[in-house]
């Protein structure tokens, strides 16, 4: 007996030749949260030089200013994505013939597309601002390593660094008595006093022939007597190494704050980004309940 084609049955499923990605829907909450984002932000800002006043009596401390922008930003990126993915699930068309349980997911997926997608822009739009964050911590971890190998030796001849010898350069030459004062081979010696100061900074202590050639140096050119000129050295050493330690702890600070920053800003947007897929899914549900309804009234 001959089989013919036509009794031939096929069971295999047909798939869709139709992408399971609505890009249109996906563009719509991108731009609906990117707007919102910015939006925010620039309310921030403002708040934010309001808390700021040059009189320190009117003005917040830094720490609850840091507080109050961290809590803003999270408020901004939490909302934003909210508010995306559920306008994404709402505005997508309703698929037919697809199981729930996989309707569930696409609107989670285009949710987590749209919060993706709005992130890119208003990174984008906020470059700069995130390579100033991402350079202060390189900054600060630079400071860190270059005061602790030895930084001293290049601030000094700096003058316009924060931490620069030419100010116990000149409390050691200053003298007695203001009338003595003369400016012959003040630059020299001044550069020379600079420079072993600088070189103990690094070291961590001054050799004994410095000490010994910066005591008679502070004596003859200021007039003490030698007790008084040594005392005075061991003043300005004690001045220096409280400005080291100054100067690292500001770095360290620094240093701190960027990376509590950045892992509070990643932390942020993974769950923005939980929200976004939550909130699309949401969106689409209800987008398909109310067409049921209407179907079958």
């Amino acid at each position: 007996m001959a089989i013919t084609e036509s009794a031939i049955v096929t069971d295999a499923p047909v798939e869709s030749s139709s992408s399971a990605v609505s890009w249109g829907p996906v563009f719509a909450g991108a731009l609906a949260a990117a707007a919102i984002s910015l939006l925010l932000l620039l309310v921030g800002t403002g708040l934010g030089f309001a808390m700021v006043s040059p009189w320190p009596s009117q003005s917040a401390s830094a720490m609850t200013i840091g507080v109050t922008a961290a809590v803003w930003l999270i408020v901004v990126q939490w909302l934003s994505a909210g508010i995306g993915g559920y306008l994404t699930g709402r505005l997508r068309t309703k698929w037919v013939g697809v199981h729930t349980y996989e309707v569930g997911f696409r609107d989670t997926a285009h949710g987590l597309l749209s919060w993706a997608l709005a992130t890119l822009v208003v990174a984008g739009l906020l470059s700069s601002s995130v390579s100033a964050i991402v350079g202060l911590g390189a900054q600060a971890t630079a400071s860190v390593a270059a005061a602790t190998t030895g930084a001293a030796a290049t601030v000094a001849a700096n003058s316009s660094s924060d931490f620069s010898t030419s100010y116990f350069t000149d409390s050691l030459l200053r003298p007695a008595d203001p009338a003595t004062a003369t400016t012959a081979n003040t630059e020299a010696t001044a550069g020379q006093l600079s420079r072993i100061l600088a070189n103990a900074a690094i070291q961590g202590k001054m050799s004994d022939e410095d000490r010994a050639y910066v005591d008679r140096l502070v004596a003859a050119r200021t007039g003490l007597a030698e007790a008084d000129a040594k005392k005075r050295v061991d003043t300005v050493l004690k001045e220096i190494d409280d400005a080291k330690v100054a100067a690292q702890q500001a770095a360290d600070k620094a240093r701190k704050a960027a990376s509590t920053t950045a892992l509070l800003g990643a932390l942020s947007l993974f769950i923005g980004a939980f929200i976004a897929a939550v909130a699309a899914a949401f969106g689409g549900r209800q987008r398909d309940d109310d067409e049921n309804v209407l179907l079958q009234a």
